[in-house]
């Protein structure tokens, strides 16, 4: 089974159950703590989370009221990599403004089965909203198609979340901000993450140079290989998306086959990398539900783990060397995953997710004496056309531009 993304929905859970798991979350932050090292190692995670942590609510108290709902029913996270500011601007080129040039938007179903995460390009010509800067107050006015990665400097992460939120039609209660030097200490932290290509990539631009075959890229050099443009593809936004989805495929397989996520060191040296690197919204800043979405993106397995591009072309006179949205895929893929509907990729032949706790068979009044009624079959997948991706199971190899 190739491409699908599946999704289901479990009942909500009641207080009692919630209370079970936080005590649940206390007894293994206990055991972890034995030692005084780990516990000031957990107090001082703890301090640098709540100390960068953003309000993305834009003052809507009905975002911030559909948080806790928000997870305990599927969930979507939305993360925003920077591509400048004021500690990197001498390694990586000073700018105007700080861009929000990476975003990912990743939505987990309501049974935790299956996840989609949706690379949004930056050069993705899309309404903006009025925005407002909560450090200074600073008002800007709705925009009707300027590239999606603007939104940083009309008013942070909040208003990134805004215009991404309005794109796609989904609440997006969580997010998350890293800068290149956030990038650089995850990878290290992770221990590498491997790479093929199709042929060697020389991009001075980036300052990548990787031999053909599989290289472990950690530190500068992942953060090149994410950044190169020129050296991928046809050296268009959208080719970078397509091997930054083939690195994010190959780290989740590490992290699920290293055992990442059950290492108490590493889990310490990844979790400090994130808290020192990334801002968080209130939402997300709280360590008990980034433990608990850790593990539900572990648990998926990596056919369910489904990477696509926001559906878009670069063949529009009117936005030269931009990319304008399909809206129409786009509108029925998110859709989809705001009903939780399950779709795949075209081109894939789609199977239905393994049913488990299936009803018993139960007598009839249509069926003959001692004969049992069949379990209702899961409903066919439908594969829409005009998605490009892949999933997590994909091992495939980055094409290298040709010249």
């Amino acid at each position: 089974m190739v491409g699908i993304a599946r999704h289901g929905r479990l009942k909500r859970s009641n207080p009692y159950a919630r209370a079970l798991k936080a005590v649940a979350a206390v007894l293994a932050v206990a055991v972890i703590s034995a030692s005084s090292v780990a516990a000031i190692a957990v107090w001082s995670l703890h301090q640098k989370v709540d100390d960068n942590a953003i309000d993305i609510t834009d003052g809507d108290t009905s975002a911030a009221e559909s948080q806790f709902e928000s997870y305990e029913n599927g969930f979507n996270i939305l993360l925003v990599g920077i591509d400048n500011d004021a500690t990197q601007s001498a390694a990586y080129g000073k700018r105007d403004a700080t861009l929000n040039d990476v975003n990912i938007l990743v939505h987990v179903s309501a049974d935790h089965s299956n996840a989609v995460v949706v690379s949004i390009p930056r050069d993705l010509i899309v309404p903006h909203p009025t925005c407002t800067d909560t450090k200074n107050g600073d008002e800007f006015s709705a925009m009707a198609a300027r590239p999606v990665n603007e939104a940083m400097s009309r008013g942070g992460l909040p208003c990134v979340v805004k215009t991404i939120s309005e794109l796609t039609g989904l609440i997006i209660p969580y997010a998350g901000l890293i800068s290149f030097d956030g990038a650089v200490q995850l990878s290290d932290a992770i221990g590498g993450v491997p790479i093929c290509l199709d042929a060697a990539i020389k991009d001075p631009a980036a300052g990548l140079n990787l031999p053909a075959g599989t290289s472990i890229v950690a530190g500068d050099t992942a953060l090149a290989f994410l950044r190169s443009r020129k050296g991928v593809g046809d050296r268009s936004d959208l080719a970078r998306i397509s091997s930054q989805q083939i690195y994010m495929a190959s780290l989740m397989r590490t992290v699920q086959g290293n055992g990442t996520l059950t290492s108490i060191p590493t889990l310490i040296n990844l979790a400090d990398a994130a808290a020192s690197n990334i801002a968080l919204s209130t939402s997300l800043a709280n360590i008990d539900t980034m433990v608990s979405m850790a593990l539900a993106l572990n648990d998926i397995d990596l056919d369910r783990l489904l990477f696509v591009q926001y559906p878009g072309t670069t063949e529009d006179s009117d936005f030269p060397g931009k990319v304008v949205p399909l809206d129409a895929v786009a509108e029925e893929m998110f859709a989809k995953l705001a009903a939780d509907e399950p779709f795949a990729l075209a081109g894939t032949t789609p199977t239905p997710a393994p049913t488990t706790n299936l009803p018993m068979p139960v007598e009839t009044s249509t069926s003959a004496p001692g004969e049992t009624a069949l379990p209702t079959p899961e409903p066919t997948v439908q594969a829409l056309d005009g998605l490009t991706g892949q999933t997590a199971e994909d091992d495939s190899c980055v094409q290298a531009f040709s010249g």
